[in-house]
């Protein structure tokens, strides 16, 4: 078990897992709880940005993202648009998006990468 290292970690998860050169992130929301889709999104995407740059990784190391919109219906166009700003055209990860019942009802965004070290 000593090459698992485990980042801010608190009794329900740890926001950051390594292991085998793969970096798991935990599901991210926005720290912004009264912006929109763009607001939040950028806000979301920030937080991964730190966090992989953490433990000495990047977003053009992402292999893949798990996305939940609390509205796909109206959010997946604005997300869309902050998702292909940022992430580098060639580096682009596997991905799937879907509809969920978030945490609170605030937010409008949740995700999840697994990136390369």
């Amino acid at each position: 078990m000593s090459d698992i290292q485990r980042y801010e970690s608190t009794p329900r998860l740890s926001r950051v897992v390594v292991h085998n050169g793969i970096v798991h992130l935990a599901g991210i929301t926005s720290a912004v709880r009264d912006g929109d889709i763009i607001v939040q999104t950028k806000s979301v995407l920030d937080t991964i940005a730190a966090r992989l740059a953490s433990v000495g990784s990047s977003k053009e190391k992402i292999l893949s993202a798990q996305i939940w919109l609390k509205d796909i219906d109206r959010d997946f166009a604005g997300l869309n648009t902050v998702w292909e700003a940022w992430v580098p055209a060639d580096a682009v990860p596997t991905r799937a998006t879907c509809e969920a019942k978030l945490a609170a009802p605030e937010l409008l965004v949740e995700i999840i990468v697994t990136a390369a070290l």
